[in-house]
C-alpha cells in the first residue's frame, strides 16, 4: 500500500516520493508464481504452436483457452462470488505482460479477459453473469467487444447500429456492421453496441447463434495473423430484452470505462513484447561477426541496446507504478458497498489519463525498441528465417486499437483541463505558482546526498514547463483549446514523459537500499540514459507549443524559461550507457 493516495494527474503538481510507488520489485511470492505459470504456459503449449496459429487454426486457438482456463488464467479479473479470483492489477498485468511471448495468441487471450469479459463483469446483472461469466471463465466460450463500425472508428459514439424494441417487446431488433472485431470468427458471445431508436447508446450481449447475426471474412491483416479480425454483421439480428447490457443510453460509459483497463493490459502486453524482442537481438548481436568479432562489441550495437534497455526500465516502471495506484484506490471500496462496480468504474475512471499515458508510451517505446531490434539484425532482420520481422510486423497495431495515439494523446491534457475546470485539481493556482518562479532567479542547490538529486529537481522543473505551457494555452485560447489539438498533442507528450521520467526515478531510488551492488549500478544508469532521452522529448515538445501559442516578447520569455526548465546534467552519460550495454550483453537478456 503506497504511503499517500494520488488523484489522477496529481502527480504534475506536487512531489511523489518512492514510498508512493509500487514497482516490479514488490511482487509477492504468489504474484512471482502467477507470473511463472503464465510464462510455462506460453513457452509449452503456445510457442510450439505458434505456425499454426499464424494460419488461423480456430480449433488451436479455442483449446488452448480452454487450457487457459483450467489453469485459471481466464478468471482472474473475475468475482470471486462467480468463482473468479478477483486479483489485483498488478497481478493481471503480469499476466498481461508474460502472455506477450504468445505473439496472435495473445491478443485472442487479451481480447476475451479484457474488452471481451470485463463489460458482463462490471455491467452485468447477477443473471446475466450466472449465464455466461462462468463458461468465459473455463474458456468453454470465447468473447469479443464490437463497438468500431465501417464508418466510425476514433469516434465511437457516432456509430450508425441501431436496436429497435420489437412489436412483443421481448427482443431489440439489431441493425449494422461492426469492423475490426477481435476473435469475431470464434467467438461465442459478443458485446455489442447499437443505439436505441437511432440515438440511445446502449450496449447487448449477443450469442453467435442469433438469428441474424453473421461473421464476415477475415481480414488480412500486417501483422498478429494468428487473431481472428472480421465483420459481425446484424440483420434483424434478434437480441433478448434481457440480454441488454446496463441501461439503455449509457453504452458510452461501458465502452469507454472497459477501454481505460484496455490501454492499460496494452502497455503490459507491449512492455512483455519489447523485452522478448530485445532479449533476441542481444543474443544475435553475441552471434553474429562482423570485421571478425562479434558485432556486440561495437559501440553502435551498444547504444541500442543499452537505450532499449533504459526504454523498457521505463515502461515497466510506469505499468506498475499505475497498477499500484489503481489497486491502492480501489482497496479503498468496501466489498458489499450498494452498486459497487459503480464506485469501482469511478476508481478506474479516476485514472484514465494515466491509462492513456501508458497505452501512448508504451506501445511507442515498442516500436522503438522493434525497429532498433530488426537493425540490428540488418538484412536478415528483413526476413521471416529471423523474428525481427514478425516483432515489427506485430507492433503496428499497437498504436491504432484501444483508441489511437492521437487520440489518446488528446484526452491526457483534455481530461487534465476538464478536472481543473471542475476545481478537481488546483491546476490554475499552480501555473500561476510557476509563472511567478519563472520570473524569479532560483539559488537553490543540489543535496548530493538525496538519490537521484539531479532528476528530482529536473522533474520539478519539468512540472513547471507543463505548467506554463498549460497556462498560456488556456489563458490565450480559453475553451476554444479543446479546438487546438496541435498544443494539446504537444502538451501531452511533456505530461507523458514527465509521468515516464518520475516513474523510473522512483523506481530505482526505491531499489537501491536492497539491490546488489552491479544492480544498483544498472538501474542508475538506466535512470540517466532514459531521463537525458525523456527531457529532450519534453523540451521539443514545450518549445513547440511555445510557438504554437505565443509571439514576440511574451514567446521570448517562455523559451527562455523552457531552456531554464529543461536544463539537465547528463555528465557521464555515455559511461552510463556502457555499462547498461555491457550487463545486458553478459546476460543477454532485458537484465531488471
Amino acid at each position: 500500500m503506497a504511503a499517500k493516495l494520488f488523484k489522477g494527474s496529481e502527480y504534475l503538481i506536487t512531489e511523489v516520493s518512492k514510498n508512493d510507488v509500487f514497482t516490479p520489485e514488490d511482487f509477492s511470492d504468489e504474484q512471482k508464481q502467477i507470473g511463472e505459470t503464465t510464462e510455462q504456459f506460453v513457452i509449452n503449449e503456445v510457442v510450439p504452436h505458434k505456425e499454426e496459429i499464424e494460419h488461423l487454426n480456430y480449433e488451436l486457438s479455442a483449446e488452448l483457452m480452454r487450457k487457459c482456463g483450467e489453469l485459471g488464467l481466464l478468471m482472474i479479473d473475475a468475482p470471486e462470488e462467480y468463482g473468479g479470483l478477483e486479483l489485483d492489477k498488478a497481478t493481471s498485468m503480469l499476466a498481461a505482460e508474460k502472455f506477450s511471448m504468445a505473439g496472435s495468441f495473445s491478443v485472442t487471450y487479451m481480447a476475451h479477459t479484457g474488452i471481451g469479459t470485463l463489460p458482463l463483469i462490471y455491467y452485468g446483472t447477477k443473471e446475466q453473469k450466472g449465464k455466461y461469466l462462468g463458461k468465459l471463465m473455463t474458456g468453454e466460450w470465447v468473447a469479443a467487444y464490437c463497438l468500431t463500425e465501417p464508418g466510425s472508428g476514433s469516434d465511437a459514439l457516432g456509430a450508425s447500429a441501431t436496436a429497435t424494441l420489437s412489436e412483443d417487446g421481448k427482443y431489440y431488433l439489431l441493425n449494422g456492421t461492426k469492423q475490426f472485431i477481435t476473435n469475431g470468427g470464434f467467438a461465442n458471445i459478443y458485446t455489442i453496441f447499437a443505439k436505441v431508436d437511432k440515438q440511445h447508446f446502449t450496449a447487448f450481449l449477443v450469442e453467435r447463434t442469433t438469428e441474424g447475426l453473421s461473421v464476415g471474412v477475415e481480414e488480412k491483416k500486417m501483422g498478429v495473423k494468428g487473431s481472428s479480425t472480421t465483420q459481425i454483421i446484424l440483420d434483424n439480428a434478434k437480441v433478448p430484452v434481457e440480454n441488454l447490457l446496463g441501461e439503455i443510453g449509457k453504452g458510452h460509459k461501458i465502452a469507454f470505462n472497459v477501454l481505460n483497463v484496455g490501454r492499460f493490459k496494452l502497455g503490459a502486453t507491449a512492455t512483455g513484447a519489447a523485452k522478448q524482442a530485445m532479449t533476441e537481438a542481444v543474443k544475435y548481436a553475441n552471434e553474429r561477426k562482423a570485421f571478425g568479432v562479434p558485432i556486440a562489441t561495437f559501440g553502435a550495437i551498444q547504444e541500442k541496446i543499452a537505450d532499449m534497455n533504459a526504454a523498457i526500465f521505463a515502461s515497466e516502471s510506469v505499468v506498475y507504478r499505475l497498477a499500484g495506484m489503481v489497486d491502492d484506490r480501489l482497496a479503498t471500496i468496501p466489498k458489499d458497498t450498494p452498486n459497487y462496480y459503480e464506485a469501482y468504474q469511478e476508481g478506474i475512471e479516476e485514472y484514465s489519463i494515466e491509462m492513456a499515458i501508458a497505452k501512448v508510451f508504451c506501445s511507442e517505446m515498442l516500436a522503438d525498441v522493434v525497429d532498433e531490434v530488426l537493425q540490428v539484425y540488418g538484412g536478415y532482420g528483413f526476413t521471416q528465417e529471423y523474428p525481427a520481422e514478425g516483432f515489427y510486423r506485430d507492433e503496428r497495431i499497437n498504436r491504432i486499437w484501444e483508441g489511437t495515439n492521437e487520440i489518446n494523446r488528446l484526452l491526457i491534457p483534455g481530461t487534465i483541463l476538464r478536472r481543473a475546470m471542475k476545481g478537481e485539481i488546483p491546476l490554475q493556482k499552480e501555473a500561476m505558482k510557476a509563472f511567478e518562479s519563472l520570473m524569479s532567479p532560483s539559488f537553490e542547490e543540489l543535496d548530493d546526498s538525496i538519490p537521484f538529486a539531479v532528476e528530482k529537481a529536473l522533474l520539478a522543473n519539468l512540472k513547471k514547463a507543463f505548467l506554463i505551457i498549460a497556462g498560456s494555452g488556456t489563458q490565450k485560447f480559453m475553451d476554444r483549446i479543446k479546438d487546438e489539438q496541435e498544443i494539446l498533442l504537444a502538451a501531452a507528450d511533456m505530461a507523458i514523459n514527465i509521468f515516464a521520467i518520475e516513474s523510473a526515478v522512483l523506481r530505482a531510488e526505491k531499489m537501491l537500499p536492497t539491490c546488489s551492488e552491479p544492480r544498483k549500478k544498472a538501474a542508475e544508469s538506466a535512470v540517466k540514459a532514459f531521463a537525458f532521452t525523456a527531457n529532450e522529448k519534453v523540451a521539443t515538445a514545450a518549445r513547440k507549443a511555445a510557438y504554437y501559442i505565443e509571439e514576440g516578447d511574451t514567446l521570448a520569455m517562455l523559451l527562455a524559461g523552457i531552456r531554464r526548465f529543461t536544463k539537465y546534467d547528463a555528465t557521464g552519460l555515455l559511461q552510463a550507457k556502457r555499462n547498461l550495454a555491457a550487463a545486458a550483453i553478459e546476460a543477454e537478456k532485458y537484465i531488471f
